[in-house]
C-alpha cells in the first residue's frame, strides 16, 4: 500500500519515492510510487494533477485490491530496462490543491451548520471543476432558509479557527461527537475544526478556516426529500463576485440605472415588451385582414369557385395556415397556400358550404413534391423537402380544380 503523505501534510507539493511499479491504466501509462503527496480521486474530491520527473500527472485513482495509488501519466515515466527502484520526483499542482482545500473544508463548515440549524444530514457531497454541491437530507428547502446557516458557517471562516488533522483509534473515536460515523476500520483520521465540527474524512483540508476566504451558496435544487445545495468558497467565490458584478455593472449601464433598481428597470421592460408584443400582434392580425381581402379579390374565377393560389418565399406555416382559413370564411373560396424555404410547407382550405374534399388535393400535391399531409375536408396541410417557387407554382396550377 502506499504511503499517503498529504494525510499529514496537505501543504506538501513536492517529493521524492522510489518507483515500485510500472503498469498500464486505462490505456495509459502509469505507476506505483513507495509513497505520494498526490491526492487519488475519492469522496467526492477530485485527484491532484502536476507531474512525476516532468511528465505530466493526468489521474491519481486507488486500485481496490491493494489499496496501491496509481499515478497515470502523459507518457511513460521510465524506460522498461531501468531499476523500479529509481526515485521520480513529484510535484503537485498547488493552484488546483489549494482550490480542493478551500471547496472540501468549506464544506465541512456548511454541513456542520445545516446539521446545527436545521438538524439536517448531509447525504452527499461533490467537488467539480467550476462548482461544488452538498446533498441536505431535507425537503423543499427555501432559499431564505439558507441565509442563517451561510452566515454561521462564514462567522466560523471569518474567526479563523484551527482545522487539525490526525488519526484516532478506534476507543478515542467512540468518544468523539462526530457529525457522521466512519465507513472504515481501524485507525480513522479525524478533521477538527475547533469547537464546531468533527468529521471523519480523507480529503486534503486547509490549516485554518480563515483561508476558506468566504462560503456562498449559490443554488438550491429541490430533489424529492433531499435538496441539492451548490455552494462556492475561496478564489471560486470571488471569481463569481467578480463575474456576476460584471453583468450587473454592464446591465445596469445599459439602463442607465444604478444596479439596485435593475429589478424596477427589467419589471418596467417587460411590461413595455408585453404591451408592444399585443399591439403587434393587433397590427399584424390587420394587416392580414387586408391582405386577405386583397388575395379573394385577385382570386381566379372557377365558375362556382373562386380559386385564391399562392406561393411566397421564406413565409411562416403558421402564417400561411392563418390566411388559409381567414380566406376560408369567405363564400365559395378555395384558397391553395404555400411556401418555400428549407421545407415547402402547403395549407389548402376551402369555405364551410362547398361539398369539395381539399385533404385530397392537399395529399396528391404533396406526393408530387415528395412530402406529406393530410387534414379535413374543408382544411389540409402538409410539408415537402425544398423546392423553388416555380415548382410549387406548377404543382398548385395542376390540381382538378383547374379542370373542374
Amino acid at each position: 500500500m502506499t504511503e499517503r503523505l498529504y494525510y499529514t501534510d496537505s501543504y506538501r507539493t513536492h517529493f521524492s519515492s522510489p518507483v515500485v511499479e510500472r503498469l498500464t491504466w486505462k490505456g495509459k501509462p502509469a505507476v506505483v510510487l513507495k509513497h505520494t503527496a498526490f491526492y487519488p480521486e475519492s469522496g467526492g474530491q477530485p485527484a491532484d494533477t502536476g507531474t512525476l520527473d516532468g511528465v505530466q500527472v493526468l489521474d491519481v485513482a486507488v486500485r481496490e485490491d491493494d489499496g496501491a495509488i496509481i499515478h497515470v501519466l502523459s507518457e511513460p515515466l521510465l524506460d522498461a530496462s531501468q531499476s523500479q527502484e529509481v526515485a521520480a520526483s513529484g510535484s503537485i499542482d498547488w493552484s488546483r490543491r489549494f482550490d480542493h482545500m478551500q471547496q472540501h473544508t468549506g464544506q465541512h463548515i456548511l454541513s456542520a451548520a445545516f446539521e446545527q440549524i436545521l438538524d439536517a444530514d448531509t447525504v452527499g457531497f461533490h467537488l467539480g471543476t467550476d462548482g461544488s454541491t452538498v446533498d441536505i437530507e431535507i425537503a423543499n428547502l427555501e432559499p431564505e432558509t439558507v441565509i442563517p446557516i451561510e452566515e454561521l458557517a462564514n462567522r466560523v471562516v471569518w474567526e479563523d479557527r484551527p482545522v487539525v488533522t490526525r488519526f484516532v483509534s478506534p476507543d478515542e473515536l467512540a468518544t468523539l461527537p462526530l457529525r457522521r460515523p466512519p465507513v472504515v476500520e481501524g485507525p480513522v483520521r479525524i478533521i477538527e475544526i475547533s469547537e464546531f465540527d468533527t468529521n471523519p474524512c480523507g480529503g486534503t483540508h486547509v490549516a485554518r478556516t480563515g483561508e476558506i476566504g468566504l462560503i456562498k451558496v449559490v443554488g438550491i435544487e429541490n430533489r424529492g426529500d433531499k435538496t441539492r445545495v451548490e455552494f462556492l468558497c475561496g478564489g471560486r467565490a470571488l471569481r463569481d463576485y467578480r463575474a456576476k458584478n460584471s453583468v450587473l455593472s454592464e446591465l445596469a449601464g445599459n439602463l442607465t440605472v444604478g444596479y439596485w433598481e435593475l429589478g424596477q428597470a427589467v419589471a418596467r421592460l417587460e411590461a413595455e415588451a408585453k404591451q408592444t408584443r399585443r399591439d403587434l400582434r393587433q397590427a399584424r392580425e390587420r394587416l392580414r385582414d387586408v391582405e386577405t381581402r386583397e388575395l379573394v379579390e385577385s382570386a381566379v374565377v372557377r365558375d362556382p369557385y373562386r380559386v385564391v393560389s399562392k406561393v411566397w418565399k421564406g413565409r411562416e406555416p403558421g402564417e400561411i395556415r392563418a390566411l388559409a382559413k381567414d380566406l376560408s370564411r369567405f363564400p365559395a373560396v378555395v384558397a391553395l397556400l404555400a411556401s418555400t424555404g428549407e421545407r415547402t410547407h402547403l395549407c389548402f382550405a376551402r369555405s364551410e358550404e362547398m361539398d369539395l374534399d381539399i385533404s385530397a388535393w392537399l395529399r396528391e400535391a404533396c406526393a408530387q413534391l415528395g412530402g406529406r399531409g393530410g387534414g379535413r375536408p374543408n382544411i389540409a396541410q402538409g410539408s415537402a423537402p425544398a423546392a423553388d417557387v416555380t415548382q410549387v407554382e406548377d404543382t398548385l396550377a395542376s390540381l382538378p380544380i383547374w379542370e373542374m
